[in-house]
C-alpha cells in the first residue's frame, strides 16, 4: 500500500482545478521518458515559427535604450528555477556596493496592468504574488507592469535608480537589456529538450549560450555559477515575530502547501529537514481561500513565502511559511559589476 502522504496527494489531485491537473500531466511528459503526442509536436513546430518571427521583428526594430542599465534575470523553461531569490540577492549585493537598484516584474497572477508601485502591503491579487514578495525582501522600489519597458521608464521617472533588475523578461524583447542572466534548474535542466507545448522550453536550448551569465539552481556544470536556496526556519503567519527552526517540526507530520513552479522541490526540502510531509499541490500563482489551507486535524501547515503573501488575511495560529535565500559565490556579484562597468564604458565611447 502506498504511504499515507502519497494517498493524500492523490486525493488532493482529484479536487485540483483543470489547469493544475493539465500542468502535472504535461510535466510528466516533459521530464520523463514518455512519448509526446503528435498534436503537441505540431504545436511546438508552430511555436518555433512564432519565436523566429518575433525575434526577427525586434531585431529590425529594437527598442531605445533606457537612461540606466538593465539586468534581466530570466529562464528559458516553464516553471520556477529560482529567478526571484536571485533578483533579491542581486538587489542586496548592489545596494551593499553603494548602487541604487530598482526592480520591475510582470506581476504574474495579478489582475492589474500597471505600472504600479508595489509595497509589502499591496494586494497580491492585483499586483501579483512575486511582486509583493520582492517588495517585502528587496529594500528598493519595485514596480509591476505587464509591459516591462513601460514599467522601467516609469521607475526611472519616479526614483533615482542607477540600475534596473528585471525579474523574468528574457523573452520580453521590447525591453532593452545590458546584461542577461539565465537561471536553470540544475536537476531538471531542459527536460526533453522540446519547445512548448511538447516540452518545457520557451526558446530553443541554444538560447542559453547567448546570455552573459548562466546560473544553475544546484548541480552546476562547467561555465555555470551554482546557486542554492537555503531556509532553516519557519515564520508564523499570524505572529510574524514568532519563528521556529525547522528542527522543531522534525519527525512530525505536517501539511505542506505549494502553488509554485516546482512544488516538489519545496516538499523535498521539508522531507530533508526530517518532516513527514503531506503534500498539497496548487497551480502556480493560485488564488488561495480559507478552505485551501484549512484541514480537519491540528497538524502544522507549512507553505512557501510566495504562497503566504496570499494567505495572511485568513491564516490560523498553526500556519507557517518558510522563507528562502539564495546562496551564491560573492565572485558572481563581482562578475556582474565588472560586466556592468564594461558595457557602460563601451556605450560612452561608442
Amino acid at each position: 500500500m502506498p504511504p499515507k502522504p502519497l494517498l493524500t496527494l492523490r486525493n488532493k489531485l482529484g479536487f485540483l482545478p483543470l489547469q493544475a491537473r493539465l500542468t502535472l500531466w504535461l510535466e510528466s511528459l516533459w521530464y520523463r521518458s514518455r512519448p509526446v503526442p503528435w498534436g503537441l509536436k505540431a504545436g511546438a513546430l508552430l511555436f518555433s515559427v512564432l519565436i523566429r518571427c518575433r525575434r526577427w521583428f525586434y531585431a529590425l526594430w529594437p527598442s531605445q535604450a533606457l537612461s540606466v542599465p538593465v539586468i534581466v534575470v530570466g529562464n528559458i523553461t516553464v516553471g520556477g528555477t529560482g529567478k526571484t531569490p536571485l533578483v533579491i540577492w542581486l538587489a542586496d549585493y548592489l545596494s551593499a556596493q553603494g548602487i541604487k537598484p530598482g526592480v520591475i516584474c510582470r506581476g504574474h497572477g495579478g489582475t492589474g496592468k500597471g505600472p504600479v508601485l508595489v509595497s509589502e502591503t499591496s494586494e497580491p491579487f492585483l499586483v501579483g504574488d512575486e511582486a509583493v514578495l520582492l517588495a517585502r525582501r528587496c529594500g528598493c522600489p519595485v514596480v509591476a507592469g505587464r509591459k516591462r519597458l513601460q514599467a522601467a521608464r516609469w521607475l526611472c521617472r519616479k526614483f533615482p535608480c542607477q540600475v534596473i533588475l528585471s525579474d523574468d523578461g528574457l523573452q520580453h524583447y521590447a525591453l532593452p537589456r545590458t546584461i542577461e542572466i539565465v537561471v536553470i534548474d540544475g536537476v531538471r535542466r531542459f527536460g526533453n529538450g522540446r519547445l512548448l507545448p511538447a516540452g518545457p522550453l520557451r526558446e530553443p536550448a541554444g538560447r542559453v549560450e547567448e546570455a552573459d551569465l548562466i546560473v544553475s539552481h544546484g548541480n552546476a556544470r562547467a561555465e555555470e555559477w551554482e546557486m542554492n536556496l537555503t531556509g532553516g526556519r519557519a515564520i508564523n503567519l499570524c505572529h510574524p515575530r514568532q519563528a521556529r527552526s525547522l528542527d522543531a517540526f522534525k519527525g512530525r507530520p505536517v501539511h505542506a502547501l505549494a502553488g509554485i513552479g516546482h512544488p516538489q522541490r519545496f516538499f523535498q526540502n521539508l522531507r530533508d529537514a526530517g518532516m513527514e510531509v503531506i503534500p498539497h499541490v496548487f497551480p502556480d500563482h493560485h488564488r488561495y481561500n480559507e478552505q485551501d489551507i484549512c484541514f480537519s486535524d491540528d497538524l502544522p501547515v507549512l507553505m512557501t513565502e510566495k504562497d503566504a503573501v496570499k494567505c495572511f488575511a485568513f491564516a490560523r495560529e498553526n500556519d507557517w511559511y518558510v522563507p528562502v535565500a539564495a546562496e551564491i559565490d560573492e565572485k558572481f556579484g563581482a562578475c556582474v559589476l565588472q560586466l556592468l562597468r564594461n558595457r557602460m564604458d563601451g556605450q560612452k565611447t561608442a
